[in-house]
């Protein structure tokens, strides 16, 4: 059964903010490698559409979710065109997913249910709840010991209205730590601008995060919470995950956007753009990019599609010497080589 999707405020709160210029595709950002145009793609079912997030499991099943809350998975080594096998329905919006340690399972981040536990069998179990109420739960990384770490994007729009949020560009985002041995959810650290992917350093002492709204990679301590700044990227930054080596990827849906950032100081105006039919507000490009960046922000490697061939990359893993794309709208997963 379908959760019902709450309603966005139908006013934001804009703050006025210095313009930027978003810097351009160069030095390490150059589009020199443009192998995401070339992607193969895995599809899903006829209809279904934004596998936002990829995983591997350990059974060597490749998981995504769509927008109609269903999970679905391919065998790893499945040619392109193949059609996935349905592994669980969550009623919601799947966003992140996460292997869980314990058993194999799944850790889902469900944009409207929360966190989420989907065992090995394919039943849902609804982890997080309400306390500290979660309103969009959005990427997660697991800690050895179980805790599990996500961000609740915004406590003021849902995923349906993700614009508004970044149009409002206000601190509106925090990330969460759900504790499996007390079931209790807690605030790890507040006051952030629409936090997306997160994932943890080897050590486990720091969260590597990203805020789609400012563009910014940061560290996290933990514990305490205290937040730098490692990088201004060129690109709104999505979901991030750890290579296990001290790397890292990030998915990067879209270039910035020059009149989105121009209009910042204007907050009247951006309430005004808040109002008008979406396909005539800023758009996101479809340009494919996804990074791979060191421990201290340092920019080790991209690849490109320019063509938008598979659009609006926003979840990436690596699995071996391949890489597994995710889309906030494209009909299936993409699979590339790195190699």
């Amino acid at each position: 059964m379908a959760v019902p999707r709450p309603r966005a405020p139908r006013l934001i709160r804009p703050v006025r903010e210095p313009a930027t210029v978003p810097p351009p595709l160069a030095g390490p950002w150059s589009p020199a490698d443009t192998r995401l145009d070339r992607a193969d793609l895995l599809p899903l079912p006829t209809g279904g559409r934004g596998p936002e997030d990829v995983v591997v499991d350990p059974a060597g099943r490749v998981v995504s979710g769509d927008e109609d809350g269903r999970l679905w998975w391919w065998p790893v080594d499945a040619p392109a065109g193949t059609h996935p096998t349905l592994l669980a329905e969550t009623g919601g919006r799947p966003l992140g997913i996460e292997v869980d340690p314990v058993d194999g399972g799944l850790l889902v981040c469900d944009a409207y249910r929360g966190l989420l536990r989907v065992d090995p069998a394919g039943t849902v179990h609804e982890l997080s709840g309400t306390a500290p109420p979660v309103h969009l739960a959005n990427n997660a990384a697991v800690a050895r010991d179980g805790t599990v770490f996500f961000t609740d994007s915004s406590d003021r729009f849902p995923l349906a209205h993700w614009k508004r949020d970044l149009l409002e560009h206000r601190p509106n985002g925090r990330v969460l730590a759900y504790d499996r041995g007390t079931g209790r959810t807690v605030v790890v650290t507040e006051g952030l601008y629409f936090p997306n992917g997160l994932a943890l350093t080897p050590d486990e002492l720091a969260l590597m995060l990203v805020e789609t709204a400012t563009h910014r990679l940061l560290r996290v301590e933990l514990p305490g919470g205290r937040a730098t700044v490692l990088a201004d990227l060129p690109a709104y930054p999505d979901n991030l995950s750890a290579v296990g080596d001290g790397t890292y990827w990030i998915a990067l849906p879209s270039p910035r956007v020059p009149v989105a950032e121009r209009l910042l100081p204007h907050p009247r105006v951006r309430r005004l753009v808040a109002l008008l039919p979406d396909a005539v507000q800023p758009q996101p490009r479809r340009y494919g990019l996804v990074a791979l960046v060191d421990d201290a922000g340092r920019v080790l490697r991209t690849l490109h599609g320019p063509d938008g061939a598979y659009p609006m990359v926003t979840g990436v893993r690596q699995h071996g010497r391949r890489l597994w794309l995710g889309s906030l709208t494209a009909t299936g997963v993409a699979r590339i080589d790195l190699d």
